[in-house]
C-alpha cells in the first residue's frame, strides 16, 4: 500500500550554497536526485528577499524536472507575475515576513478573503493548481473553499514541535486538531496536504490520518542528507510515510 505523495522541498540546498556563494551545492541537482529516489514532486519557495532559492533556480527547475514543481510564493504581484510566466504545476501561497527564519503559521484567508479570491483567479486560469498554506482552523479551511482554492496545506509545525519537546499531551491535541482539519477540508471538497517541521517519526504519525494526499518535507531531509545522503533520506521518508499510512488503514 502506498501512502500520501512525498514532495521534497530543496530550499535549504540553496541556503547552504548562498552561505558561501558560487554554484554549489546546486538545488536543481538535488531536485533531480530527489526524483531518482522516489520523490513525487519538488517544492521550492522563491522568497521576496531571495534568501535561498533564486530566480535562476526556478528557471532551472522548470527546465529540468519531470515531476511536478510546487512553487511556494507570497501573495504579491511580483510573485504572481513570476508564477504566470512559468506556469508551474502548483502554486502554494504562504505568509511571508522578512524577519522570520522560516514560515511561521498559516495564511490568514478569513482576514484577506476578497483579495486572495481575486489574486488566485489568474493563477487558476493559467492552469496552476493553487494551494493555500493555512492552520488547521475550520474557519480558515472553509474560507479557502469559498475563494475557490482546490488544495490546502495544513501547517504541522506546532505538532512537530510538541513531539520534539516530548510534550505528549500537546502532541495529542495538535494531532487531533490536524485530523479534524482534514475531515472538515475533505467534507468541503478540498485536497489536503501537510507540511512544516516533519521528520521520520512525525511524518509516520500524520500519514495515519485518512484522506491526506501529500506531505511536503524539506529542512529535515536536507539536514539528514549530510549524514546518510539525500537519496537514502528520501527512501527512508517514503518508507515512514507508507508505514504510517498502512497503520492508519489497519486501525480504521
Amino acid at each position: 500500500m502506498s501512502g500520501p505523495r512525498l514532495g521534497v522541498n530543496i530550499d535549504h540546498v540553496a541556503t547552504i550554497r548562498n552561505a558561501r556563494g558560487g554554484g554549489t551545492p546546486d538545488p536543481v541537482r538535488a531536485a533531480l536526485l530527489s526524483e531518482q529516489a522516489g520523490a513525487d514532486g519538488i517544492t521550492a519557495h522563491l522568497r521576496e528577499d531571495r534568501r535561498h532559492i533564486g530566480d535562476a533556480d526556478i528557471d532551472g527547475l522548470m527546465a529540468a524536472l519531470t515531476v511536478p514543481l510546487n512553487f511556494e510564493m507570497a501573495a504579491t504581484l511580483e510573485m504572481q507575475g513570476i508564477a504566470l510566466r512559468h506556469k508551474p504545476h502548483a502554486a502554494c501561497l504562504v505568509p511571508e515576513k522578512r524577519e522570520e527564519r522560516t514560515t511561521e503559521g498559516g495564511l490568514g484567508v478569513v482576514q484577506d478573503e476578497r483579495r486572495l479570491a481575486e489574486f488566485i483567479t489568474p493563477l487558476r486560469e493559467a492552469g496552476c493548481r493553487v494551494s493555500l498554506f493555512i492552520e488547521a482552523d475550520p474557519q480558515q479551511i472553509e474560507a479557502s473553499a469559498r475563494i475557490g482554492a482546490p488544495v490546502i496545506e495544513l501547517h504541522t509545525g506546532t505538532f512537530a514541535e510538541a513531539h520534539n519537546a516530548g510534550n505528549v499531551e500537546r502532541r495529542a491535541y495538535e494531532f487531533e486538531r490536524l485530523a479534524e482539519g482534514v475531515r472538515v477540508a475533505t467534507a468541503a471538497g478540498l485536497e489536503v496536504h501537510l507540511g512544516h517541521g516533519l521528520d521520520f517519526d512525525t511524518a509516520r504519525m500524520v500519514s495515519a490520518i485518512p484522506d491526506i494526499a501529500e506531505l511536503n518535507i524539506g529542512h529535515f531531509l536536507i539536514g539528514e542528507s549530510v549524514f546518510i545522503g539525500l537519496e537514502e533520506a528520501i527512501r527512508r521518508m517514503r518508507t515512514a510515510i507508507d508505514e504510517g499510512y498502512a497503520e492508519g488503514r489497519a486501525a480504521a
